[in-house]
């Protein structure tokens, strides 16, 4: 089952899948019903200060991640975690949402990966 990412703003496409938004905040200039969403996990993000320090560049990937997975395992994020695995595991093809401009260093990304490592 493959778990793919992608910015919401890129177009939609049949072989998305189940489209899951992984941000806390809605992303700006997208109108929910072109976003084309199946579900909005927005209590999977990471907490408001998180995300915060790490867009404001007072913390690098590496401390972001590590903070993050923390939050996943232990904070308010884990029951919507368990709520992904499920989609995951209900689904052939999900593909995660996330409004961040950079594409390699964002939560999305590191959910991908908890959920592949978990199979």
């Amino acid at each position: 089952m493959p778990i793919k990412i992608k910015r919401i703003y890129e177009e939609v496409n049949d072989d998305d899948g189940v489209r899951v938004l992984v941000d806390r905040l809605w992303p700006r200039g997208i109108a929910k019903k072109d976003a084309k969403l199946d579900y909005w996990l927005k209590d999977i993000g990471p907490t408001p200060d998180l995300r915060k320090a790490f867009h404001q560049g007072e913390l690098n990937f590496s401390v972001f991640r590590k903070r993050y997975v923390e939050q996943l395992k232990n904070g308010e994020q884990l029951e919507a975690l368990g709520k992904l695995k499920d989609i995951v595991a209900e689904h052939k093809i999900v593909t995660l949402l996330f409004a961040a401009k950079d594409v390699e260093n964002n939560q999305a990304r590191i959910l991908q990966e908890i959920l592949k490592d978990e199979r």
